[in-house]
């Protein structure tokens, strides 16, 4: 896989994992996501979020309630006890890699001292 491929599927994910943050706050609309995405460096397109929102609803993370706002019909995300649990996994799993990525010293040793004291 090259490098560029590898780097949107990690992007993939990490998309997932924004959209359930914010899902978890307050109900979400695509453009409102796309928004927000951007401010952090992903510029998707709809075609490539909303994808990704029904494959999230579909799953059981996310729930849609559509509502009339302006005159125009838009759909709204808001996250279920199934993205809440997942979105906590996530968190825990992302601050385990990240300490272990941005501090590898300060990691790798506390990594041996739990498997030290698991011995």
């Amino acid at each position: 896989m090259r490098g560029e491929d590898l780097m949107k599927y990690f992007f993939g994910g990490f998309v997932r994992v924004h959209i359930l943050h914010h899902a978890a706050e307050e109900p979400v609309c695509g453009v409102y996501m796309m928004e927000e995405l951007a401010r952090h460096g992903y510029q998707l397109s709809p075609g490539t979020l909303y994808p990704i929102l029904h494959q999230l609803t579909q799953s059981g993370y996310l729930r849609c309630q559509q509502r009339v706002v302006e005159g125009r019909r838009r759909k709204y995300y808001r996250i279920t006890p199934s993205g809440r649990k997942l979105l906590c996994q996530a968190r825990e799993k992302l601050q385990e890699l990240a300490g272990e990525v941005l501090h590898p010293k300060t990691a790798s040793t506390a990594g041996r001292r739990a498997a030290r004291a698991a011995r």
